[in-house]
């Protein structure tokens, strides 16, 4: 569960959309103005994240402005300096050339921020070099309409204790808690599928088809292998469909497993062992998009005394909904075994 979405896909996908949208408008014009730019896709965020990124070259711009003759620090300079700012945002116009980078990098942005908004979280607070600014974050955030109230959230925390700048993995651990308190479920993506697939079709499932694709082959070669060579019917079902009958129990028992507990360092608790990734991973693919039923859930595991509950309450309550094929599935038993190893 390193990456559950292909950043390739998002990029391919991002690049058609920019090619269609800005075919439309550029067939008719050489360059395009501030207010072109905030009606330019019925998907807000888009338009938005570009004029964001214009913004922030200024800033970039203005920051490098150092002489060894002149007082840029001055305050009637800096006054004059944000004049200048306001008047520019005003009278924005840019080429099709150099539009282009800057759409496409919207439209890839907007797409992880709804279709996979804690790895988006990850590269916000991140920042450079694993340091987040308070005053940076703040502005990236301004710009920001989907999944925003966590963020909201952290940055009126960090104000209020006086942080000016924090490491991104501190930022995290903070980031962790809010959500936990919120019960922080994602946005509906329905909605921005919709508006996207207007203008260029969306499958989602196309973001994540190479891992599928790749688990498909891995687990056909296991099945060859364990019988003995013979390749399985095109239409056959899975050994471990066959096998539904079997408990989770029974299955983890079936075998003996010495490595596991040589190889995994046992853990106190799941709930404090939980990355934000996998919470969220987990919440959508394991337990149906519902926050406080994972949460339950985990709470539930960490009270039991011994993987043979653990595992009769997975049984009874759970796992004839989920894909015992999934990485997810995988990655969630792996630190139910850490649990009681």
């Amino acid at each position: 569960m390193d990456e559950k979405i292909s950043l390739e896909s998002i990029s391919r996908y991002s690049e058609e959309y920019t090619d269609k949208v800005l075919k439309d408008f550029f067939s008719s014009k050489d360059r395009i103005s501030g207010s072109e730019i905030l009606s330019l896709t019925n998907i807000q965020q888009v338009n938005l994240f570009v004029v964001r990124e214009l913004f922030k070259t200024w800033k970039e711009e203005t920051m490098r402005l150092k002489s060894p003759y002149f007082d840029y620090e001055n305050e009637e300079i800096k006054e004059a300096l944000d004049v200048l700012m306001q008047r520019l945002s005003n009278n924005i116009l840019v080429d099709q050339q150099h539009f282009t980078p800057l759409f496409k990098n919207a439209v890839s942005r907007t797409l992880l921020a709804v279709f996979d908004p804690y790895d988006f979280f990850s590269i916000l607070i991140s920042g450079k070099n694993n340091n987040l600014s308070v005053d940076n974050f703040k502005e990236e955030i301004k710009y920001l309409k989907i999944n925003k109230a966590p963020l909201d959230r952290l940055l009126q925390k960090l104000q209020a204790d006086g942080v000016t700048e924090i490491p991104g993995n501190e930022g995290f651990a903070i980031l962790d808690q809010i959500l936990e308190e919120v019960n922080f479920n994602p946005e509906d993506v329905d909605g921005y599928l919709e508006k996207f697939s207007a203008v260029v079709p969306l499958d989602v499932s196309k973001f994540y088809v190479q891992k599928k694709e790749e688990t498909v082959v891995e687990k056909e070669r296991e099945l060859k292998t364990s019988n003995g060579g013979e390749r399985p019917a095109e239409n056959q079902v899975p050994i471990q469909k066959e096998q539904k009958s079997s408990t989770l129990y029974e299955t983890f028992t079936r075998e003996t497993r010495p490595t596991l507990a040589d190889n995994f360092q046992r853990i106190g608790k799941i709930k404090d062992s939980l990355t934000i990734n996998q919470k969220f991973m987990f919440t959508k693919v394991l337990f149906h998009g519902d926050f406080e039923l994972f949460s339950k859930a985990i709470e539930y595991l960490d009270r039991q005394d011994n993987m043979k509950g653990a595992l009769r309450y997975i049984e009874q309550e759970h796992s004839s909904t989920w894909d015992k094929e999934s990485e997810e599935f995988h990655e969630f038993m792996e630190l139910v075994e850490k649990r009681f190893a």
